[in-house]
């Protein structure tokens, strides 16, 4: 049973460019321009008028865009919920600037050791995340610790939760790592490391959606009954200011907006690829996070049920509940 039909979501790319190289990402190695805040504004007040309740502002390195503060100020402003995930590198600098405009504020650790995470991310920025966690505690934020799990870095989980997360009462999210077009995260999760995952999602202030484990067990979405809710779900906007559909790691349209994305996103060509979604035969499989997560929220299934307790326990911790029931 469907329970919206309104696209919940906004990915917004402020920039492809990143101050990191990390090897399960490709975005950083495409060429970029910044979006422009008359473009946002414009398209935030559609987004709004589609239904769409909360926008991640992502990249590449969102920080790296210079008028991150007013992007996530004119959203704070339009009533919508606001996500951005950062390296740390930049935060220290722009931290007064952010404060209070990101209701999820999460920085990517993905190893208690700072040599192993600076390898995986292609930069030294082990302790910019330590010294923003630092930061963004002084200024009242609560920012969440997000941790790509690969196979290899399992053993990490319960170090970074007992020495990191709960001496700072911070979530861990744990964030299964996926493959997409030709980037390799080598090979799929077994069945008992997807166990253990399961494990430490039951544990104080670590959140993990559960739907994705299933999902996983059960070989990712499939075209012929698909989970995949990509297109309908989410609204993904790049930084040449067009619309990507059905998602942006599948890409096959992007149409320009040319402040109109109201109607683009209503007519018929986009609602015909949006129908597509999940069926495509590149969907085979997929078990990409960014569009499962609001695929499971929107559409009554066993991946809703699976994902309701670990959503239910984020939104209490973060308070967050409270900013829904009002959008």
């Amino acid at each position: 049973m469907r329970l919206t039909t309104k696209p919940v979501l906004c990915n917004y790319y402020v920039t492809y460019r990143c101050n990191a190289t990390c090897g399960f990402c490709d975005i950083w190695e495409r060429p970029s321009p910044y979006i422009t805040l008359e473009n946002a504004e414009k398209n935030l007040k559609d987004l709004r008028k589609l239904g769409v309740k909360v926008i991640d502002f992502t990249g590449g390195e969102p920080l790296l865009h210079r008028e991150i503060d007013k992007l996530l100020e004119l959203a704070k402003n339009l009533g919508f919920i606001t996500t951005l995930t950062t390296n740390g590198l930049l935060y220290p600098k722009l931290a007064e600037r952010l404060k209070g405009k990101v209701d999820m504020l999460h920085f990517s650790l993905d190893s208690s050791v700072a040599e192993e995470h600076d390898e995986m991310r292609g930069v030294k920025c082990f302790d910019s995340v330590m010294k923003s966690i630092e930061i963004a505690k002084n200024l009242g934020e609560r920012p969440d610790i997000l941790f790509t799990v690969f196979e290899h870095n399992l053993h990490h989980i319960e170090p970074l939760w007992k020495n990191i997360c709960l001496p700072n009462n911070l979530i861990l999210i744990l964030n299964p790592a996926f493959e997409y077009n030709d980037v390799k995260v080598g090979n799929q999760f077994t069945k008992k490391a997807l166990e253990e995952i399961s494990h430490w999602g039951r544990k104080k202030n670590i959140y993990l959606n559960e739907g994705f484990i299933a999902l996983r067990k059960d070989g990712g979405n499939h075209v012929n009954n698909p989970i995949c809710r990509a297109g309908s779900s989410t609204i993904v906007i790049s930084p040449e200011n067009k619309l990507i559909l059905p998602c942006y790691h599948l890409g096959i349209e992007e149409l320009p907006i040319e402040n109109n994305l109201f109607e683009l996103y209503k007519s018929e060509k986009v609602q015909k690829i949006i129908a597509q979604e999940g069926r495509l035969p590149a969907c085979e499989g997929c078990v990409i996070n960014c569009y499962m997560q609001p695929s499971f929220a929107v559409e009554i299934s066993k991946y809703w049920w699976k994902a309701l307790p670990s959503t239910l326990k984020y939104n209490r911790i973060k308070g967050t509940w409270k900013q829904l029931l009002k959008v």
